[in-house]
């Protein structure tokens, strides 16, 4: 049975559109956002993880965002327990809690109670890993992985290293896979009521131009300047391996043409786009609305708002 508090959620790809929607949301509904994306909690790299500006926020506050320093280790176990608390935070406040982000694994963790087990973990293990990973390259340990847990390996791209690394490390420390672990933990009811608005495009070109457009304004905004200063301070950090930075390294090591690495970063946004939309399309409580059949933003809001009231009873 579902729980007794009311907490909203925006997903979707990359641009299209969840900031503006959440913020619009909030306005409408007497709520706060919470974020739920994994890059967005580094301190750092604004213009790259594409963090809302304090214009976009206009006066809404959010929450889980620019907290985490650059060398800590954050899990998606840590992410459900700040998550929950700001659930709780926002909603004794007597406002409507409102999650929004593109990292599905964040969304639906939160939104169906995860309760995550004691997963073993071994660091030497690991380091031995990623030295393999290194070494032979990601399509190897990947293939590795898909051999012994299919359904983790078919989540994962081969750039994924954290992820590949952590199924090959549990597996050789339990025998258990990391899909298996999480099979178990979702045997647990439903901690809120919750409405979840995806934002889709039935033309995906639209997508993908509201990508390349995105990527030239984060250029405009000081891109470029923003990954080289991050990265000297910075090199081998999980968070430079943020899309908007790993494609700029080789122009900025003389290796690439600005072109060629401008047009590599829209490319890869476009493939992590498409990830994002095959996770999300795997969650049948996400209530669809297609930004581009609508004659405005107005309209997309209009829409996403009454299907929350009327869902969560507002």
């Amino acid at each position: 049975m579902s729980g007794s508090v009311k907490v909203a959620a925006v997903v979707g790809a990359t641009a299209s559109g969840k900031t503006s929607l959440s913020v619009e949301l909030a306005r409408r509904l007497n709520g706060e956002v919470i974020s739920a994306d994994s890059m967005q909690i580094y301190k750092g790299l604004s213009v790259a993880t594409a963090k809302p500006t304090p214009d976009e926020m206009q006066g809404i506050p959010h929450h889980l965002i620019d907290f985490v320093p650059l060398d800590e280790e954050f899990s998606v176990a840590r992410f459900c327990e700040l998550g929950h608390e700001a659930i709780a935070d926002i909603s004794c406040r007597n406002k409507l809690p409102i999650v929004c982000g593109g990292t599905g694994l964040y969304v639906d963790s939160l939104l169906n109670n995860i309760i995550f087990a004691d997963i073993p973990s071994d660091e030497a293990l690991r380091e031995r890993l990623n030295a393999e990973f290194e070494e032979r390259g990601g399509d190897a340990l990947l293939e590795r992985l898909r051999n012994i847990d299919p359904e983790t390996a078919g989540r994962l791209s081969p750039a994924d290293k954290k992820r590949i690394v952590r199924g090959l490390e549990v597996f050789e420390l339990s025998g258990t896979t990391l899909s298996e672990f999480s099979r178990r933990s979702r045997a647990f009811p439903d901690r809120y009521k919750s409405c979840i608005i995806g934002i889709g495009y039935r033309d995906r070109q639209k997508l993908y131009d509201r990508i390349n457009l995105r990527v030239e304004l984060m250029l405009r905004d000081g891109l470029l300047d923003e990954v080289k200063n991050f990265y000297s301070e910075n090199a081998g950090k999980t968070v430079v391996q943020a899309i908007g930075c790993k494609e700029l390294l080789p122009y900025l090591r003389g290796e690439q043409t600005l072109d060629e690495a401008v047009e590599k970063l829209k490319m890869e946004t476009r493939r992590f786009a498409k990830r994002q939309l095959t996770w999300f399309r795997r969650n049948d409580k996400i209530i669809w609305i297609y930004a581009d059949e609508l004659a405005s933003f107005e309209e997309l809001a209009a829409c996403a708002e009454n299907e929350i009231r009327s869902h969560l009873d507002l």
